[in-house]
């Protein structure tokens, strides 16, 4: 006795699937609050995107302010040095 398992979901789904989600969407929703959920979904992606690209922004900056800071460390680093020499001779 050979026991054969089959995939719960066998892959991506096809035309006759689609139709059947699409068909269950337009039931629980109603044709007429269709293009308002998708415009509202499309608002929230284009928000999302927005988003997203701030934080982007912002991080690169920080990124380069805490390059400009080290390379400001580096130059400054010896002078100081020089500095703190010549406070403890004297």
């Amino acid at each position: 006795m050979s026991l054969t398992l089959v995939p719960l979901f066998p892959g991506i789904p096809g035309g006759p699937e689609l139709l059947i989600v699409l068909l269950i969407v337009v039931l629980l929703f109603g044709a007429n609050k269709l293009p308002k959920l998708a415009r509202s979904s499309g608002q929230a992606m284009g928000e999302f995107k927005r988003g997203r690209e701030e934080i982007d922004q912002e991080l690169r900056s920080m990124s380069e302010q805490d390059a400009d800071a080290d390379a400001d460390d580096a130059e400054s680093s010896p002078e100081t040095e020089e500095e703190s020499d010549r406070t403890s001779a004297a």
